[in-house]
Parts: structure tokens; C-alpha cells; sequence
């Protein structure tokens, strides 16, 4: 099983979304940023860590969501995902397609991979909530 951190950075009511490129699996799928965690890591430590690789942004975290397991055909994951907002840095697409700021309501108009798709359902009750 494959343990990934992954972060649903806020700002403005927005909340930042990637697409996977081409060479990557689920290839053009979005998703939010996030990945892998390492050996003697732990789930924070991997998600700095990974959203500064791949987005050169730096983060603070703010409060879990409930895990995910999914399995892929040639794969399996458990997702971890955090709500977060951005500490520092310029926003740059370093492994990316592309990374875009997104409406909260307007979520459900991208092509998701199925994992991250258990993710939106409980982040849009929570904006829901807070309404």
C-alpha cells in the first residue's frame, strides 16, 4: 500500500487543484498536490516537503480529512489529505501540467482521479457548514 499526503490549500474561497502530466499514472487527471511518503517521514513532514517540490509553495497545515484507501487496477493508495493554506513562496508547475486556483463549488466540473473523489464529497460538506 502506497501512503500519500495531499493538501487542499485555500485562499479566497478557492482552493488549488493539479493536473497530472502526461507522463505520469492517471496521466491528465486532476488532483490536489501532495505525494509519496518517504521511509522515517512523517505524513506533515512528506506534504511540506512535496508541495515545496512541486509547487514551490511552503504550507501550513491546518486540520486532517478522513484517510482514503482506493485500489487502482495496477495499484492501491491510502490518502491522507489536509486543508492547508499557503505560508510563502510564488506558485511555480514543476511536475505538473498545470495548477490552478479553482472555485470551492465549481470542483465537481474537473476530471478527477477516483481516489481524491471521497475528498471533494466531505471538503464541500465542510464548506457547506461554514456558510
Amino acid at each position: 500500500m502506497i501512503h500519500v499526503a495531499c493538501a487542499l490549500i485555500e485562499k479566497d474561497n478557492q482552493v488549488l487543484i493539479c493536473q497530472r502530466s502526461t507522463e505520469m499514472k492517471l496521466p491528465l487527471k486532476w488532483e490536489f498536490p501532495g505525494g509519496k511518503q518517504e521511509e522515517d517521514e512523517s505524513l506533515e513532514e512528506c506534504l511540506v516537503r512535496e508541495v515545496d517540490e512541486e509547487l514551490s509553495l511552503q504550507i501550513n497545515i491546518h486540520r486532517p480529512l478522513t484517510k482514503v484507501e482506493y485500489h487502482y487496477p495496477d495499484f492501491s493508495l491510502t490518502l491522507y489529505p489536509y486543508l492547508c493554506s499557503i505560508k510563502s513562496g510564488e506558485l511555480s508547475k514543476n511536475e505538473h501540467e498545470q495548477a490552478i486556483w479553482v472555485d470551492q463549488v465549481d470542483l465537481w466540473k474537473y476530471d478527477w482521479a477516483n481516489a481524491d473523489l471521497p475528498i471533494i464529497e466531505e471538503y464541500i460538506r465542510i464548506v457547506r457548514q461554514t456558510i
